[in-house]
């Protein structure tokens, strides 16, 4: 047996080592190759393949680059904390491992918000334990530039901010990130976004970033970063969302803004990521020697390697279909890197402002987000890409036993490896979640309108799962989880969902119910949302009274649970007034009675044009503990009253005498 307590305590030296601590033994061999191991060169990264075996008291690591044997370290305490409270000793074992795409990271969008040092330091240092290898870091905006530039101190003044004035990072504190992050195996990117996104930019220097004098000025700048981030293999200009105007003639050609950026970047040998699109230039004339995808119009260039983030904007996902729809799918349609496709990475863009930094982690779920994309990303597969594949959870079958797996280990690690942030990672378990929706019923625009399932909501009989209305069958599927889309954010022809990838129409009423079993009489507290709030919308707030704009209703045994009190509601919103608790991330739960044996929660949703920019039809609804705030152990939800142990909790028929038996005729 092995003891690897104070091992793991070391930082992984060079090259190769033997440490002896308590007659353990720990070796790290140099190699050329591990066999086997799928590798596309990038560069800025090694190869982080590795080779682990245990014998004994011995450990042997065998890489091919140093981050290999520090991601072989990163292994050892998973095994080490899988043996639970006494896993300090591990047996015999055998491991090769190497990750199917090289970038696996997560952005931070400082300009617009602001996280302290000791915040991102405790990310890296968090996320490189799950082999997370890339931190994003986006200084500049419209609101805020956040880097010191000795040349140009004004562009850090807090008279140039318009949001958490003041709050910026000097020279010495990104060195100090720097340096944390490069002893845990974590690149770092910095991002100076340009000519796009630039208000700050041109608050503080009196000019646009597209003309002579400004073009100018960003050399010097891009000097500075290069010159700050001397380790970084990539410099970060943005370049999109914004009309590139600016040319001039560079030994008697023609370059455009972004080409003389990108040449500048280039001089000091530094490589440089553009966002895929952008305007104006065609994107395989800018030199940049990689991509980043966004949207659902960025596509990979030939022969460019691409980072993808076009269904990873978190400011835009719910806490739990979305989480889905990112572990199950694939990265940019490939199972594992090609020289196009580099890997992934998260970002949440707070367009709307927050109160504090925690927010930005609790509102966009970024832990279990980022993980999650990490693991999928060393793991590569996944059956479909989410515009496919959708954010559905299948009910049964292979996808589901493997988010199921990814669950239990997230939770775990929730609970231990991430026991510091816990409070702020708002995800609990679902995979036990059933409930039955309907088609939906034309309502003509009166989302009061009472359908058949809602008029028998609180007949004793087990709610029917098939209704006659208006000549017309109405029918129940049955979905699993504790967050359902009936209409994605992006829309169903973007990414599919329950009601598969078809856009429905305004004017219906769906509804969802399930049944929950509680072995005694309790209180528990219930994650309710109708209308999750992307952190870059200006959707007014529910009215006092109503659960969101569209009339959503829910019922515990008959009785109707009431709103919040909405902080923000009768305000005329923009970016700059706090998002405060229209997402239940940021409220306290509510306090609800179950009675003993099985209670009935019934959900009314309709669907109406509420003139939002993004039109999202869905719910979320758990029960968790008062104490702990994690699922209620115990509960049984089965929207056929059937429990585990009947193997039937997903018959929602039995047969054309069961669907007789279990259809509402009006």
């Amino acid at each position: 047996m092995l003891d690897i307590l104070l091992l793991l305590e070391r930082q992984m030296p060079a090259a190769t080592y033997n440490a002896t601590e308590a007659e353990a033994h720990l070796v790290f061999k140099k190699v050329n190759a591990i066999a086997d191991a799928h590798d596309i060169p990038l560069p800025g990264y090694g190869n982080e393949a590795y080779t682990l075996t245990i014998e004994g008291t011995k450990a042997t690591i065998e890489f091919v680059d140093t981050i290999g044997a520090v991601r072989a370290v990163q292994t050892l305490g998973q095994l080490a904390m899988a043996g639970g409270t006494t896993g300090l000793t591990l047996p015999q074992a055998s491991v090769t491992d190497w990750p199917a795409f090289k970038v696996r990271g997560y952005m931070h969008d400082v300009g617009r918000s602001f996280l302290s040092v000791e915040n991102l330091k405790q990310q890296i240092d968090l996320f490189a334990r799950f082999k997370v290898n890339t931190f994003h870091w986006h200084f500049t905006e419209n609101q805020a530039w956040r880097l010191q530039i000795d040349a140009y101190p004004a562009l850090t003044a807090a008279s140039a901010m318009t949001r958490y004035a003041g709050q910026f990072y000097t020279k010495a504190q990104v060195r100090e990130v720097l340096a944390y992050a490069k002893a845990r195996g974590v690149v770092v990117i910095p991002e100076i976004d340009m000519p796009g996104h630039s208000e700050a930019y041109r608050r503080a220097m009196g000019h646009d970033m597209q003309t002579a004098e400004g073009v100018a000025a960003l050399k010097v700048i891009l000097g500075e970063v290069a010159a700050l981030f001397d380790e970084a293999p990539y410099i970060h200009i943005g370049a999109d969302e914004k009309d590139i105007t600016y040319t001039t003639t560079v030994n008697g050609q023609s370059r455009s803004f972004v080409q003389i950026m990108v040449d500048h970047v280039h001089s000091p040998g530094k490589r440089v990521v553009i966002w895929n699109p952008i305007h104006t230039v065609p994107i395989h004339q800018t030199g940049a020697d990689m991509m980043h995808l966004w949207s659902s119009r960025g596509t990979a260039v030939t022969g460019t390697p691409a980072i993808d983030s076009r269904y990873n904007y978190t400011n835009h996902f719910d806490v739990f279909a979305d989480l889905v729809g990112i572990y199950k799918g694939n990265i940019y349609y490939q199972p594992r890197s090609t020289p196009e496709v580099a890997g992934a990475i998260t970002a949440p863009w707070n367009d709307r402002k927050t109160a504090s930094e925690q927010d930005i982690l609790q509102q966009n779920n970024h832990y279990a987000v980022t993980i999650a994309t990490a693991e999928r990303a060393w793991k590569g597969g996944g059956r479909q890409y989410m515009e496919k594949g959708g954010v559905t959870l299948p009910n049964v079958g292979a996808e589901y036993d493997e988010f199921r797996d990814f669950e239990d280990r997230f939770l775990y690690h929730k609970a231990t490896t991430l026991a510091a942030v816990k409070d702020h990672i708002p995800y609990v378990r679902q995979t036990h979640m059933r409930w039955n929706i309907t088609d939906p019923f034309p309502n003509e625009g009166d989302t009061a309108r009472v359908f058949p399932p809602e008029e028998v909501m609180n007949d004793t009989a087990l709610q029917p799962i098939q209704y006659l209305y208006h000549g017309k069958t109405y029918r129940a599927a049955t979905a699993t989880g504790a967050g359902i889309y009936l209409r994605h954010t992006w829309g169903n022809n973007i990414v599919p969902t329950l009601y598969g990838n078809t856009n429905p129409e305004f004017n219906q009423t769906a509804y969802a119910w399930t049944y929950v079993y509680s072995e005694e009489a309790r209180t528990v507290n219930a994650l309710i949302e109708f209308q999750n709030y992307g952190r870059s919308e200006v959707d007014p707030a529910p009215e006092t009274g109503r659960w969101d704009r569209k009339g959503s209703k829910i019922w515990i045994n008959g009785v109707p649970i009431p709103a919040p009190h909405w902080k923000n509601a009768g305000k005329t919103i923009n970016h700059e007034v706090e998002l405060q608790d229209e997402n239940f991330t940021a409220r306290a739960p509510i306090a609800v009675p179950l009675k003993q044996g099985w209670n009935k929660v019934f959900i009314k949703l309709p669907f109406i044009d509420t003139a939002c920019r993004l039109e999202k039809w869905m719910f979320t609804c758990a029960l968790v503990d008062p104490n702990t705030g994690e699922a209620v152990e115990g509960l049984t939800y089965s929207p056929t009253k059937k429990m585990p142990s009947d193997h039937r909790d997903l018959d929602t028929g039995g047969g054309e005498a069961e669907r007789q038996r279990n259809t509402w005729v009006g």
